[in-house]
């Protein structure tokens, strides 16, 4: 059946393919999270690739210092690319989860238990990370190249300074080794994006089962609770592996003073160096952007997608 054949719930035909209203409404999604809660954004990034001279210290502390030093644009900085890499990123995920729920389902003919909801997570995660890992790591230089986190207070780039994003994105190509610099750390990031993409959307789900029985009723508040509380639990278990992403994305900088050959290394060194604190390190600011980001994130998709017809 094509989907123009399809109709929505009130029987009106639908805007736009499924697939199509999918990727649309996972692109929007991911835009609004992520611009409402880039100062800290940024700062657990900062947190979490700062080494035991820690120039942020805390997210009250890490806020002022960022404004003092940068004023807006330094709450604003990366979130270009991080909205350009998101809102792909996004698409790809919620529309890869519809659809593996729909193969692992046989299109309905077996029951969407949580393994099949965990599984159609971790592929959608594994797909979004592959398919836009370049712009993740280049969001993430541009976010501490002007951060002093260095041992000496040093920078990556002069305060004042505006790389672009093709500009970063040519600077770690000719100086990192071509492609391979720009997919550095992809093997730990999609470790930890995995499990993370896995119990967020099945958290979600389920946490809407109980707290949303009637799916035609409106309740954004409720919408918002389930997500920021699925992505607080899914953030809170596979956070170290995000820490170590983030660590291997960041090195060879030179504001830098680590420098790791692979994510077991890093994962060594870091506890032997900090202790196991060290793996947890910007969880703080992090819940904190996670809960209103996760839950806004959900909410829009749902309303964006079914304003599409989907």
């Amino acid at each position: 059946m094509s989907s123009t054949a399809l109709a929505t719930k009130d029987g009106t035909q639908p805007l736009l393919p499924p697939h199509v209203a999918f990727f649309l409404a996972g692109a929007l999604a991911g835009a609004a999270s992520r611009t409402i809660v880039s100062p800290l954004e940024r700062l657990k990034i900062i947190m979490q690739c700062q080494g035991k001279d820690a120039q942020y210290r805390g997210v009250f502390h890490g806020l002022v210092k960022m404004w003092q030093q940068e004023g807006w644009r330094g709450y604003m900085r990366g979130n270009g690319v991080n909205v350009l890499r998101i809102a792909p990123y996004s698409a790809v995920q919620f529309t890869t989860y519809e659809h593996a729920k729909k193969v692992y389902t046989s299109n309905g003919t077996v029951e969407l238990d949580t393994p099949r909801r965990l599984l159609a997570g971790a592929t959608a995660g594994i797909a979004s990370v592959v398919s836009t890992y370049p712009l993740d790591l280049v969001r993430s230089r541009l976010s501490i190249a002007t951060a002093t986190i260095g041992a000496q207070g040093s920078t990556y780039l002069a305060a004042g300074s505006h790389l672009s994003i093709w500009g970063m994105t040519k600077k770690v190509f000719r100086e990192e080794g071509g492609i391979r610099g720009l997919y550095r750390g992809l093997v730990p990031t999609a470790v930890g994006v995995a499990p993370y993409v896995a119990t967020n959307f099945a958290g979600y789900e389920l946490l809407k089962g109980y707290l949303i029985p009637d799916e035609g009723e409106i309740v954004v508040f409720r919408k918002l609770f389930c997500g920021a509380l699925a992505g607080a639990i899914s953030q809170t278990l596979t956070y170290p592996l995000d820490v170590l992403r983030r660590k291997m994305q960041v090195t060879g900088m030179s504001n830098i003073e680590y420098k790791y050959s692979g994510a077991i290394q890093a994962a060594t060194m870091i506890v032997q160096t900090e202790g196991l604190k060290g793996l947890y390190k910007g969880l703080w600011p992090n819940l904190l952007k996670v809960a209103p980001a996760i839950g806004t994130s959900f909410v829009v998709y749902e309303y964006a997608k079914g304003a599409l017809g989907a």
